[in-house]
Formats: structure tokens, C-alpha cells, sequence
């Protein structure tokens, strides 16, 4: 009986890390433009998040880190927006009660606005040419 609680505790942990995960990772897309300015790779890393992002939005494709939380939570036996008080606010804060239409649309349009100002700096940044 010890071993199953603890087997179930250690799987609630990780679902709870994986959920925190996941809402920073949310942030990174939505804000990471912030932190990519005169950093190529972070940068290209950026662009490769809200490409990801909006395939995941506009395709049948399962976000990974989704279905990760989805098992571990099994495994711990937690029902999803039941359990303690972290797990209870992370999950409402990854996945709000709004309607998948809603959130499709302004997952994309942050994306987007996001793509669109890389592509901004790139027109300027071509337009002053190469710099000696």
C-alpha cells in the first residue's frame, strides 16, 4: 500500500512539474519576443515555438507536453481540475475555461503578431543593408 501512494505521489510531482512546464513554456511563445533581441539563436528558437504553436492550434496534432501530463495524471490517479492547489490553478491557467474556438483563434493572432514583427526586423534589417 506504501509503495502505491508513493508511486502515486511521485507521479502527481511530475505531473505538476510538467504542468509548470508547460504554462512557462506558453509564456516563452506569447513573450519570448522580448527576450530574443540580439540573440539569433533564442531568436530562431522563438520563430520555431510559434511555428510549433500554430500548427498545434490549427492541426489534429496532440501537444506532447499535454498528453505527458494527461498519463502522469492517470497514473497518480488525479482526475483533471481535481487535486491540490497548485495543480488546480496551473491547470486553469494552461487551459482556461474559455471555448477551443476562442483560444484557437487568439493563440494564433499572438503567433502571428509575434511572426509578423521577426518579419518587420528582417525588412529593416535588409532595406539598411549590410553594415561594414
Amino acid at each position: 500500500m506504501r509503495a502505491a501512494a508513493l508511486a502515486s505521489n511521485f507521479h502527481s510531482g511530475l505531473a505538476i512539474s510538467i504542468l509548470f512546464l508547460h504554462a512557462l513554456y506558453i509564456l516563452w511563445v506569447v513573450f519570448g519576443v522580448l527576450l530574443t533581441r540580439s540573440r539569433p539563436i533564442l531568436r530562431w528558437l522563438h520563430i520555431g515555438s510559434l511555428a510549433w504553436g500554430i500548427l498545434t492550434e490549427l492541426l489534429p496534432w496532440p501537444c506532447p507536453l499535454t498528453l505527458l501530463e494527461n498519463w502522469l495524471e492517470g497514473n497518480a490517479g488525479v482526475e483533471p481540475a481535481q487535486g491540490g492547489f497548485l495543480l488546480h490553478y496551473l491547470d486553469r491557467l494552461v487551459y482556461p475555461d474559455i471555448s477551443s474556438t476562442t483560444l484557437t483563434i487568439a493563440a494564433v493572432i499572438v503567433c502571428a503578431l509575434n511572426l509578423a514583427f521577426y518579419g518587420r526586423q528582417a525588412w529593416i534589417a535588409g532595406r539598411a543593408g549590410p553594415s561594414d
